[in-house]
């Protein structure tokens, strides 16, 4: 009898073990991150791209180690070469298989793949991308059912926070690392422009994790990774969600952000300018002419009026205050300090769309010229150079070819009237001009 109670004893302290001990053990170890992780993880993509990359080729180059040979070869002296690059993303409708990730990574690409947690590899194509955003959205090929991240919102967030970024850093696919939410609305001056509202972490984020996701404790995507600081360590940088969620749309629908504007057209504020205004420091834009039904002409602004401020953000120039409106969309709501009759005047308003048409009928009146499509040929064509402007002063003609504008290539009247929206503010701005079949680089001076 003693024995079999024995026996029974050790079988009920066995189970305990397994039940008590063992279990529970590894459930307790499963903080809050580790659930987070769980649940977004599978949603995440790794991303892997291939674009080719043109170099100019000098044969000499390398023998002598200087470019004394360079002018004796053709600018088209090149070679072409296969660039891959990472990055990631996270999938956000199951539906349409979309991926949210960064433009900066799928940019140029002509071959994207998309690898999942469970190793699944699909191709991907482009949907829609906007630089000034930087943010993309890609649509997996095929079939399959796919897991979708929970998107939460980035209006709540708080410094000193805990937070998770996942991505696929140096093609360590699926790498997790933790940090903290370190500062919020962060601006960014880069070579691309002026990048506004970044959430800052210290949250390892090296190169490959751009587009992936920077999640809650909750599992839910607050951010989308998109830069580190070069000079510094344990700093990086990601795009709030809710700016990506009211962009979505767009990206979807147009395959871009339709920019917005004030209805305005301005100049920079010399020193001369500011000391007659009664303005401390030459800093902001001077308004020069408001155009009518637009948000501008419906709070008040008038000829003379200065733009000092948006939101939280200092207007150094004009083209800062160009480079701050890409930041934004019809959406938000947005903050206009101005200086009026020698004191500051607070409004709050929301910025209109600046339409492709708009920006035509704009650039007739400030350019001159009419363009229309060559038809899946490069570049635009001349139709028309009105009398008395700059592009008349330039000489332009009709049937001149415009191949780039401001440096950037222009292959439709459509992409030409978003190029006008960037450098609408412009007092010269470089064109390359074909004329029987003859290549100029002229500035329009306006």
């Amino acid at each position: 009898m003693l024995k079999k109670i024995g026996i029974l004893i050790g079988i009920f302290f066995a189970f305990l073990d397994v039940c008590v001990f063992a279990q529970p053990g590894i459930e307790l170890r499963k903080n809050l991150i580790v659930r987070a992780v769980e649940h977004v993880s599978p949603s995440v993509v790794n991303i892997y791209t291939q674009k080719i990359i043109e170099q100019e080729i000098n044969p000499f180059s390398s023998i002598f180690g200087f470019s004394f040979f360079d002018d004796f070869f053709p600018p088209d002296f090149k070679q072409k070469f296969v660039q891959k690059s990472l990055g990631s993303g996270f999938i956000i409708d199951h539906v349409s298989r979309y991926v949210l990730t960064n433009a900066h990574v799928i940019e140029g690409a002509y071959q994207i793949t998309v690898k999942l947690l469970d190793g699944r590899e699909y191709k991907a194509e482009l949907v829609g991308s906007d630089p000034d955003f930087d943010l993309a959205i890609l649509k997996i090929q095929g079939k399959g059912k796919l897991p979708v991240a929970r998107l939460g919102t980035s209006k709540d967030l708080m410094i000193g926070e805990t937070v998770i970024a996942i991505g696929n850093p140096y093609g360590f696919g699926h790498t997790v690392t933790t940090g903290v939410v370190s500062a919020l609305k962060r601006t960014i001056k880069t070579s691309q422009g002026l990048f506004t509202d970044f959430i800052q972490t210290d949250a390892a984020i090296n190169p490959g994790n751009s587009g992936g996701p920077l999640v809650n404790i909750l599992g839910e995507v607050i951010g989308i990774n998109t830069a580190i600081y070069k000079e510094a360590q344990g700093i990086g940088f990601a795009i709030p969600i809710d700016k990506a969620k009211n962009v979505q749309k767009d990206l979807v629908v147009r395959g871009y952000v339709q920019p917005v504007w004030l209805g305005i057209m301005a100049q920079d504020v010399t020193p001369e300018i500011a000391s007659y205004l009664g303005l401390k420091q030459a800093k902001g834009v001077l308004v020069t002419e408001i155009f009518p039904n637009t948000p501008g002409f419906k709070i008040g602004l008038k000829p003379g009026d200065v733009l000092v401020r948006i939101n939280n953000y200092e207007i150094g120039d004009k083209d800062e205050y160009i480079d701050l409106l890409k930041n934004f969309t019809s959406k938000d709501e947005i903050r206009l300090w101005i200086w009026h009759k020698r004191k500051i005047i607070k409004q709050k308003l929301f910025l209109s769309p600046l339409t492709s048409s708009t920006c035509l009928e704009l650039m007739r009146k400030r350019w001159g010229i009419e363009v229309k499509d060559r038809r899946g040929k490069k570049g635009v064509v001349v139709t028309k150079v009105y009398s008395r402007t700059p592009a008349f002063l330039l000489g332009l003609h009709p049937g001149d070819l415009i191949i780039k504008v401001g440096g950037i290539a222009v292959n439709s009247v459509k992409q030409m009237a978003m190029l006008f929206s960037r450098l609408r503010l412009k007092n010269r701005v470089l064109f390359l001009v074909v004329r029987d079949g003859q290549g100029y680089y002229v500035h329009l001076r306006i």
